[in-house]
């Protein structure tokens, strides 16, 4: 690639940034947009609409980057708990890599590379017809002297991610530990998932589980709540739901059709129409319940509760039976993040479905290699040239090729990329987790693999060694094979920065697609804000996006430091956009407690080897054998160094530890509001399709519950 697309792309993103800004500095004053730009706000009641029109309203101001600079940590974990901690701590450790690794790079190795004599002297006369080559190590010649340079700042680099990464996982452990005793008691801490629970034909799946409970933890145990096939009963609740929002804005259109969509059928009352439907469907919800409650159409799975956070973890951590396909315990979510559509029950179902989704992912990833072969060759004119040949004339216009080769590629593989991260959240689901937040984790694993794989790995080779197969049948050959595709794609990845990240951050701040979808929703809506929902913080999303751009840093810092300035700037968008984010738009839907950060942890460990691999091959390949011995030890040190925060800071966030549970515990003793918490623990985790339904005007009978709150 050439500088001039390189700068062309850069002149597209960097005006699309400009307005994505501009607009969002004055939508956000208008009242009609509030549940666009501040719907965290609005349900809050911290923000309200208003009516009253002034000047101030069209005239762009940066008074929200102020307030967002200024959100400390405390308040962003008071507002959206750890986990908004830790991803704005995912930001700020890369910007302290790049700040480093940007100095080194950009006034240490770009001017080694540039005085290179390789390739082509550069010509600052026709300085945008260069290419972008002669600024990474491929313009330093082989044997030379100069790639000690190259080789100090892998070292240096090493060493202080390794400090930073000790030092963050430290930090995060500590703050989940804190996190853990600032808080009061939840029911998740005093209570575990069980399933594949065996049960006799004498006996039900409920006495099933207080006979073992009783026998096993006779002291401790507390309390269960069978779970129940319930997803009819889901459907008609959401069925009634939607209709109570149909008769809300029938209030406003007093007659209408009776068909489909209302533009079809009969003209009738529509106030009258929409509270006969309501009537029979609470009815149908209120039979459906009572069946479930006599019938006992039963999961054998349950959430059963202890007296103590200790015996709910003694629990856990326990094999309970000696066949270790029965009574299988893991730790409950909390109320709020149990995932209720698909509660997986047996062993050998929830094993099935990993394998499924395993295959799935296998045969998403190679269909995905079609469209990454096709920007593969928007990037070079002579094959696209060879697949279009009708385009041959167009192509010849100098800003046609510039846009096509510098800006179109990165912009059809990101858009691309928009449809992977629902799939691999749908495939999570199910695999049998039973929670929201367990789902997310391992969507936002299967995407940052994805993505390190079709993006990077797949982007390398079928650019730079066309259908290289054969690398994984010979592994002893991946460093030299990286060494000379890697480098090549440079300038691909430079253009896919400054596209897919700085486009991709000021369009979240932007909100682009929620913003048509309230314009076109906006006028079938009532003006309450009383159904405004809050979103969520797409996690599988976002930091996957995050580590990728990590990864493309340290493994191109050193050999084409030029891409270090645009991932700086990618960052320190990201910083200020997504803390105005917490602040005004996401709202927490459950709490891990950082149990995010062994992914980050482990995705920078695969970086820093992978930027080791590279280097030996280079230095390989530039005939600087000393130096490719001698970064030997590196991936070696990498792999014990993420061994020792395994053992060290790992155990943390896979549960408390003893002496945590038992000091929380103790303290509990002293708690006058303990015996009102246990009463509520016994029906904390109700199903809440069996709840009574709250929807309906009518005051008669039909509001109470047909089954009882909890079985104990």
């Amino acid at each position: 690639m050439l500088v001039s697309a390189l700068l062309t792309s850069l002149a597209i993103n960097f005006g699309l940034c400009i307005l994505f800004f501009t607009l969002y500095s004055i939508l956000r004053k208008q009242p009609f947009y509030y549940d666009v730009y501040v719907p965290r706000l609005l349900v809050e009641g911290t923000s309200k609409r208003r009516s009253r029109f002034n000047l101030e309203r069209l005239i762009p101001s940066p008074g929200w980057v102020r307030k967002a600079w200024k959100l400390s940590e405390e308040e962003l974990l008071s507002l959206s708990g750890l986990d908004a901690v830790v991803y704005m701590r995912i930001i700020t450790f890369s910007l302290k890599v790049f700040l480093v690794a940007g100095i080194i790079g950009i006034f240490v190795i770009l001017p080694v590379n540039c005085t290179g004599d390789q390739l082509e002297d550069i010509d600052f006369a026709d300085f945008s017809n260069n290419s972008l080559d002669v600024f990474t190590i491929s313009n330093v010649s082989s044997g030379s002297k100069r790639l000690w340079v190259h080789f100090s700042a892998v070292y240096v680099v090493t060493i202080f991610i390794w400090y930073l990464l000790y030092y963050e996982y430290k930090y995060i452990s500590s703050k989940r530990i804190a996190y853990f005793y600032s808080s009061k008691p939840q029911p998740h801490q005093f209570t575990v998932v069980v399933r594949s629970i065996p049960v006799s034909v004498q006996s039900s799946i409920s006495d099933s589980i207080e006979t073992f409970f009783s026998e096993v933890h006779p002291s401790t145990y507390l309390s269960h709540i069978v779970v129940r096939r319930t997803n009819k009963l889901r459907g008609l609740i959401k069925l009634y739901k939607r209709i109570v929002h149909l008769q809300g804005n029938s209030t406003e259109h007093k007659y209408g059709r009776a068909g489909c969509f209302g533009l079809f059928g009969r003209k009738v009352d529509l106030v009258d129409h929409y509270e006969k439907k309501l009537e029979n469907i609470e009815e149908n919800v209120r039979l459906e319940q009572s069946e479930l409650s006599l019938a006992g159409d039963e999961i054998p799975a349950a959430f059963v509760s202890f007296k103590t956070r200790y015996a709910a973890a003694t629990a856990f951590h326990l094999q309970q039976s000696i066949d270790p396909t029965k009574w299988v315990t893991e730790q409950a979510p909390e109320p709020r993040d149990v995932y209720w559509p698909f509660f997986t029950s047996t062993f050998f179902r929830r094993w099935i479905s990993k394998l499924v989704v395993i295959v799935a992912c296998i045969l998403l990833t190679i269909l995905f290699l079609l469209p990454v072969i096709f920007v593969q060759g928007l990037t070079n004119l002579s094959q696209l040239e060879v697949w279009l040949p009708f385009l041959e004339s167009i192509l010849t216009i100098t800003f046609v090729s510039e846009v096509v080769t510098g800006y179109l590629p990165s912009l059809i593989l990101q858009l691309f990329l928009k449809i992977v991260p629902p799939i691999m959240e749908l495939l999570s689901s199910i695999q049998g987790y039973v929670s929201h937040s367990d789902i997310e984790k391992s969507a936002c694993s299967k995407v940052l693999w994805f993505t390190i794989w079709n993006i990077f790995f797949a982007t390398v080779f079928s650019g730079s060694v066309l259908y290289q197969l054969s690398l994984i049948l010979d592994p002893k050959n991946i460093p030299a094979r990286l060494a000379v595709a890697v480098p090549a794609q440079a300038s691909f990845f430079i253009a896919y920065v400054v596209t897919s990240g700085w486009t991709s951050t000021s369009s979240e701040l932007f909100r682009l697609i929620p913003l048509i979808g309230s314009l076109i929703t906006k006028p079938c809506k009532s003006n309450t804000d009383d159904e405004l929902v809050v979103p969520t913080i797409p996690f599988h999303r976002d930091i996957p996006r995050l580590l990728f751009f990590g990864l493309l840093g340290i493994a191109y810092f050193f050999l084409a430091p030029l891409i270090l300035p645009f991932l700086l700037v990618y960052f320190c968008l990201a910083y200020i956009i997504y803390r105005n984010q917490f602040i005004n738009v996401y709202e927490p839907k459950f709490e891990t407690a950082g149990k995010f950060w062994p992914i980050v942890h482990n995705s920078m460990i695969f970086s820093l080897v992978l930027m080791h691999c590279i280097a030996v091959g280079i230095f390989t390949l530039k005939k600087v054998s000393l130096a490719s011995t001698l970064i030997f030890p590196l991936p070696i040190l990498t792999l014990l160094f993420n061994e020792y925060c395994r053992k060290r800071f790992l155990p943390i966030f896979t549960g408390y530890s003893a002496e945590s549970l038992i000091k929380k515990d103790k303290e509990d003793q002293n708690d006058a509001t303990m015996d009102e918490f246990f009463d509520k623990l016994v029906t904390a985790y109700q199903d809440p399709a069996l709840m009574p339904l709250q929807f309906s005007t009518n005051t008669d009978s039909l509001h109470s519950p047909l089954i009882s709150s909890a079985e104990v």
